[in-house]
């Protein structure tokens, strides 16, 4: 079994940086493939960010290349999502996901354990 829980989400205006943090217990955390997910209101949750577990590999949704980063301290047992250039169209509740898996997968039906959020705001 895995736990994550998921902090650093807040209001920033539009063109502001925030960080995500998912620290995770239970399963050895080096082992598994990490993920980050966002849902907002009135839609399907969707993928945002995925890394391998050993962080030599990456996956990011198109909306967020070039501005988001995933990232991992596995002797924190911690993964970061970096957050730039905010838009309002980034406001949603972001998820941390673990996935027993190999590759930084994108599915939803790919992840095992799911954080319970952090609410993320970019005002206009």
């Amino acid at each position: 079994q895995v736990q994550l829980a998921e902090s650093g989400g807040g209001l920033v205006q539009a063109g502001g940086s925030l960080r995500l943090s998912c620290t995770t217990s239970g399963r050895s955390f080096g082992g598994n493939v990490m993920g980050w997910f966002r849902q907002a209101p009135g839609k399907d949750r969707e993928f945002v960010a995925a890394i391998s577990y050993r962080g030599t590999s990456r996956n990011y949704a198109d909306s967020v290349k070039g501005r988001f980063t995933i990232s991992r301290d596995n002797a924190k047992n911690t993964v970061y999502l970096q957050m730039n250039s905010l838009k309002p169209e980034d406001t949603a509740v972001y998820y941390c996901a673990a996935s027993l898996g190999i590759g930084p997968a994108q599915q939803r039906n790919e992840y095992n354990y799911w954080g319970q959020g952090t609410q993320v705001t970019v005002s206009s």
